[in-house]
């Protein structure tokens, strides 16, 4: 039975809207959250890029649903070591209702130390290492460990969790679902392609939970939802490897005045009409992911919820 989550924005909400929504949710019938963790939005038309780890600390007070990092980078701005305390006092806090997604980031977020950003192969390599530091700290032992890319001297983690939480990875190249298929516990996607859960799956992942997302917005006229993923949300549409190389908002916003509303809205579901919307969900539960998780773009967030729990929400539980 597939799970349908809503998807927090931290790039476009400040925390306690994002604690709102993610109570909105729960009323309106959603079973699950996915939360962004970003340094900096990708526009600064968005506005918005608070510390996730404490957003989860008050998510684990505001409602019962599970939580997942859609996704965290754990290579460069913060250690493995410290995302593997964080992800265990989160998991703590949740009561076993928290899951830990990666993956290999972007510049945008991880360069703000000075540090050098890694080619994707090199990243990938970074990434396997990574999760090896954080599984070893998760066994509440002494670790010490000399990597090729992490350094730990004599840590421990004495707050565990009584299980570890689940680690889903994010993956679209070849290289990466091999990657997730191997090492995951689960995967996430962000295209709803049967040919990427398939690849997962014949790496490794069979039998282990794919979770996609994507974007849509609600209004209660059409072109006033494609207007406002056209203001917030351009830089979805923007081709290649730009996502993961350029190092701030306003090279964003610069590439994003060669996207049009009409690029920028095709693969958005926009406005009132209730096909729209089931028609985009069943395209990732028809490519086999077991999660599906839906983010509301701009400000409409109160219409959205109720929208969803009225026309959407039952109609997927009952068939």
């Amino acid at each position: 039975m597939t799970t349908f989550g809503y998807f927090l924005s931290s790039e476009e909400h400040d925390p306690r809207e994002l604690v709102r929504q993610a109570k909105l949710a729960e009323q309106a019938g959603f079973d699950a959250l996915w939360i962004s963790d970003h340094y900096h939005p990708w526009l600064d038309e968005q506005g918005q890029s608070g510390f996730v780890w404490s957003v989860i600390g008050a998510l684990s007070e505001a409602v019962s649903l599970p939580v997942t990092t859609a996704v965290t980078c754990p290579l460069i701005r913060i250690h493995p070591a410290v995302i593997a305390q964080a992800a265990a006092t989160s998991q703590i806090l949740l009561d076993g209702r928290f899951r830990l997604g990666v993956g290999t980031g972007e510049a945008l977020n991880e360069h703000i130390l000075g540090d050098a950003w890694p080619p994707a192969e090199e990243r990938q390599a970074m990434l396997e290492e990574a999760l090896h530091v954080i599984r070893e700290l998760w066994t509440g032992e002494l670790v010490t460990y000399h990597g090729e890319f992490y350094e730990v001297d004599t840590a421990r983690i004495y707050s565990l969790p009584a299980e570890p939480p689940p680690i889903y990875i994010s993956g679209f190249g070849p290289k990466a679902i091999d990657l997730a298929g191997r090492l995951g516990d689960g995967y996430v996607s962000t295209a709803p392609e049967a040919s990427l859960i398939e690849a997962f799956h014949k790496a490794g992942g069979e039998g282990k939970p794919a979770a996609g997302g994507f974007k849509v917005c609600w209004a209660a006229d059409a072109a006033d939802a494609r207007r406002t993923v056209h203001r917030l949300w351009p830089t979805d549409a923007i081709p290649g490897e730009a996502h993961q190389l350029l190092p701030l908002p306003r090279h964003f916003e610069q590439l994003s005045q060669l996207v049009t509303e009409e690029t920028a809205t095709a693969s958005v579901p926009c406005g009132p009409d209730p096909q729209t919307h089931l028609e985009a969900i069943r395209q990732y539960v028809d490519a086999g992911y077991d999660e599906v998780y839906v983010s509301q773009i701009g400000p409409e967030q109160d219409g959205f919820f109720s929208f969803y729990s009225s026309e959407i929400l039952p109609r997927l539980k009952n068939g």
